[in-house]
């Protein structure tokens, strides 16, 4: 396992490395620091929509699943497309990357939080109608964004239509910052968790059964899940298919059930295919496209893959 891992942070260093250095002309003294800049939002990115889509797949006990089933991608879209609709795309919330930043994480959380509470208020609820409120949800937010997406005016749709793809060419830089010691923060806190996920991913009973505080853990990982879901979806924008795309290359790579390998070889295989794919857009598609669309267009395909796989089994 140490050997697969090893092998994943050299590819990983040297794409890094390809990306950084490549073509970087005698302007280095400028170029250098935004690609730093681009490395380091991918890094912490791909780190956490990796590290959330592995802990929500162990937690529901299903590998076809991503925690934008909840709903918070399309309401990250919501809160964009409301934000032009209300106030114009000139306007503070909108023009401004800090304020418009911590209002969408701040609504984000608010939604989870008040989606739990009802949720897990009363006894009896499982985990799959969580899963069931949040689909209908998100297909609600998303038919809202584009009716209020009509209405607004063509120019100021082409600022909401920016927002609809992740993007690393401009990530301001306090917002990385802020994004990191979140995250960090975040990753502490998990940490005191993580120890259940072996013994969860055999399921509800087993885990019960051998002792696991199972609504405890799972409440609590929901939160961390959503936590870092909506600061990375803030900071470049929704990647809906990265994390199913990534977990599911790292089971069968990794070839065992220990999260202690299979959540930093995910984390790796996210970032080496956010690298890779951005190296692809800079220097074969010439910027003519976005990461996203590449990354969702992959991961659908494999997505629908798995589908066809599950149902053949």
């Amino acid at each position: 396992m140490k050997l697969k891992l090893s092998l994943l942070a050299v590819l990983a260093v040297a794409l890094i490395a390809v990306f950084l250095f490549i073509h970087l002309g005698p302007n280095w003294d400028y170029a250098l620091p935004r690609r730093l800049k681009k490395v380091l939002a991918i890094v912490i990115t791909g780190g956490a929509i990796a590290y959330s889509t592995m802990i929500f797949q162990t937690i529901t006990n299903n590998r076809i699943l991503t925690p934008s089933i909840i709903g918070l991608d399309s309401l990250y879209m919501l809160i964009q497309t409301f934000v032009v609709f209300a106030f114009g795309s000139m306007s503070l919330p909108s023009t401004n990357k800090h304020l418009n930043f911590f209002i969408s994480v701040a609504l984000m959380i608010a939604f989870v939080a008040v989606l739990y509470k009802l949720l897990f208020k009363k006894e009896g609820r499982n985990l799959y109608f969580l899963l069931l409120i949040g689909l209908v949800l998100g297909t609600l937010f998303g038919s809202m964004s584009t009716f209020m997406q009509v209405l607004i005016d063509p120019n100021e749709f082409l600022i909401v239509q920016g927002k609809m793809f992740a993007s690393f060419n401009n990530v301001n830089t306090d917002l990385l910052v802020i994004s990191i010691i979140i995250i960090a923060l975040i990753a502490i806190y998990a940490t005191r968790l993580s120890k259940y996920l072996d013994v969860m991913s055999l399921g509800k009973e087993h885990a019960v059964n051998l002792g696991i505080p199972y609504d405890y853990v799972v409440k609590r990982m929901l939160v961390i899940v959503a936590i870092l879901i909506a600061v990375s979806t803030a900071l470049v924008g929704p990647i809906t298919f990265l994390g199913l795309l990534v977990v599911n290359v790292a089971y069968p790579f990794m070839r065992t059930y220990r999260h202690s390998y299979l959540i930093p070889g995910a984390m790796l295989i996210s970032i080496i295919a956010l690298v890779g794919g951005q190296l692809i857009v800079e220097r074969v598609f010439s910027f003519e496209t976005t990461i996203s669309v590449i990354i969702n267009f992959v991961g659908g395909a494999y997505f629908l893959y798995l589908l066809l796989r599950e149902k053949k089994a």
